[in-house]
Formats: structure tokens, C-alpha cells, sequence
């Protein structure tokens, strides 16, 4: 029988995990309904004036009306001894970080997880939450391979920044985040074409206009170098309006390169090795001189 590291309220701790954001994080069970759960454990210090844990923890509550399958379930949330908790369904997989593993992304599997994202951005717009986080480093893939936004970061608008510099999760802000102006759900749009743009590109896109994706993954057709363009414009009135649009707008090039063909990152044609053409010449030569000899002994 495992013995609990911990226990908080009917959480039973079982082992503590390595979190991408502020805290402890733990993998736990839930002994009233005998179910495995992710227990994020906040700082005392998060959230330090009362007023404010607890516009944390209504944020939070709030996000158990959202369900998408994009966005982790959030099950509970409360304070023990002073800290902030939630509960959220438990996730077995790794981060986008480390999905991209340092090089370009398959085409169509960049696309169909940004598809994943904006409609995730979408449901969460839709019941009031901005998120100004996102970031490959935040962001869940499972073990089936689908996207999961942690709940805690729309709950905690703004993402996470430390003053140390240790944890960084608000690396993809769009220009007017970064200029401290306020933000919108265009400025969420921004953070997802800007993950899309790092995992066909491995580069973080600049402020001022990024360069077509294609120009550094030739992979990359120009449907998507359009549509990742125009996520990241830096105007955000010459953004997609919505996170919504963005998703309808890469199904569109999907089905387009699912028709095409292909999954997105071929190698181009090479010429046939010299052994090969060698071998057509001669069989085009002895097909010539049977079609000669046939011709003459039927004339």
C-alpha cells in the first residue's frame, strides 16, 4: 500500500511532479470518489492579500463550468493552511516544449494541435476568460496526443513571472502585452500563431513582423504562411478577430493539404541514383531493337 506524501482536505498526495508554474504539484487521489487528480498547491505568497485569494479561487471555481476537451476539468479549489489549492483532472503526457524537441514539426501535426489550442482559446473567450499566458512550456500534450490548457493560467490571467526570472511563462505576449497595454482576446490570438510559428520554425516570432514561416521551413505551403501571418500581425485590427476564426481558417488548409496529400514534412523529389537510369536506358534500348526486329519479320 502507498503511503500519502501528504494530505489536503480528501486529497491523499501521492507523488510530487515537476510544475510549469508557480507552486507544488502533486498527483493525488481522490478518496471520496476514488479517482487519480492533479493537486496544484499555490504559494502562500500567490495570492497574500485575502481579497485577492479569493478573486483567485472564485476565478478558478468558475472555470468548472467550462468544459472543453482542450482544457483541463477543474474539479475543486480551496485554501490549506493559508496556501491556495485546485484539483483538476490528472495528465499523463508531456509538455508542447518538449514534443517539439528543438526542431521543426511536422506540418499537419503543428496545425491539427493549433487547431486544438484555438478552439480550446475559443470556449474559454466565450465564458469571459482571457488567458495572456500561453506558451509551449504551459502547454499540455497528452498521452493520446492532444492539447490541454491548464485551467489555473486562465484563472490566473496573466500567466506566471517570478522576480527571479525562473519561471517565465509569458515568453509569446503579443506587442501591446509587451508595450503594458491592455489586452484582448486578439492578444490571444497573437500567443497561439506565435507557438504555430515556433513549432514549424523553432524561432519565436518579432514584435515588429515575422517572416513567412516557408522562409525557414520549406515544408510550410503558402495557405499557412498567410494564415500564421496574419495571426501575428502586429496591429491587432489586422489580426484575426477571433480565436475561432483562426481555428476555421487552419481547417481550411488542412483539408487542403489533406487533398494535396501527404503529412507535411516530405522529402522533396531527388534524381534517380545513376545505377537506375542506367538500368531505363537499356531497357528503352533492347524494347527498341524487339520492336525493330518484329517490324521486320512482318514485313
Amino acid at each position: 500500500m502507498t503511503h500519502p506524501l501528504g494530505v489536503i482536505a480528501h486529497y491523499n498526495l501521492l507523488e510530487r511532479l515537476e510544475p510549469a508554474g508557480p507552486g507544488e504539484l502533486y498527483r493525488a487521489r481522490d478518496t471520496r470518489l476514488g479517482r487519480t487528480v492533479g493537486v496544484r498547491l499555490l504559494p502562500a505568497d500567490f495570492a497574500a492579500d485575502p481579497d485577492a485569494r479569493a478573486a483567485l479561487l472564485d476565478r478558478v471555481r468558475a472555470l468548472a463550468v467550462v468544459s472543453h476537451p482542450n482544457i483541463t476539468a477543474v474539479f475543486d479549489a480551496g485554501e490549506h493552511e493559508g496556501r491556495p489549492y485546485l484539483v483538476y483532472e490528472f495528465l499523463k503526457g508531456q509538455s508542447l516544449r518538449a514534443e517539439m524537441a528543438g526542431r521543426p514539426m511536422n506540418v499537419r501535426r503543428a496545425i491539427e494541435l493549433t487547431i486544438q489550442m484555438a478552439d480550446a482559446i475559443a470556449n474559454a473567450h466565450a465564458a469571459g476568460f482571457i488567458h495572456g499566458g500561453l506558451s509551449p512550456d504551459s502547454i499540455a500534450v497528452t498521452a493520446r496526443g492532444h492539447v490541454k490548457i491548464p485551467a489555473l493560467e486562465l484563472a490566473a490571467y496573466g500567466g506566471f513571472a517570478d522576480e527571479e526570472g525562473a519561471v517565465r511563462l509569458r515568453d509569446y505576449d503579443s506587442p501591446e502585452e509587451a508595450r503594458g497595454q491592455p489586452s484582448d482576446e486578439r492578444s490571444d490570438v497573437y500567443s497561439v500563431g506565435a507557438v504555430l510559428f515556433e513549432m514549424l520554425t523553432t524561432r519565436r516570432p518579432l514584435h515588429r513582423g515575422a517572416a513567412a514561416p516557408s522562409a525557414s521551413n520549406r515544408h510550410v505551403p503558402p495557405e499557412l504562411d498567410n494564415v500564421v501571418l496574419q495571426a501575428l500581425a502586429p496591429n491587432p485590427d489586422s489580426r484575426y478577430q477571433s480565436a475561432a476564426t483562426l481555428a476555421a481558417e487552419l481547417r481550411t488548409v488542412a483539408a487542403i493539404l489533406d487533398v494535396r496529400g501527404g503529412a507535411g514534412d516530405e522529402v522533396e523529389h531527388a534524381e534517380p541514383p545513376a545505377h537506375v537510369g542506367r538500368a531505363l536506358v537499356l531497357a528503352l534500348v533492347i524494347l527498341l531493337v524487339l520492336g525493330t526486329l518484329a517490324w521486320l519479320m512482318l514485313t
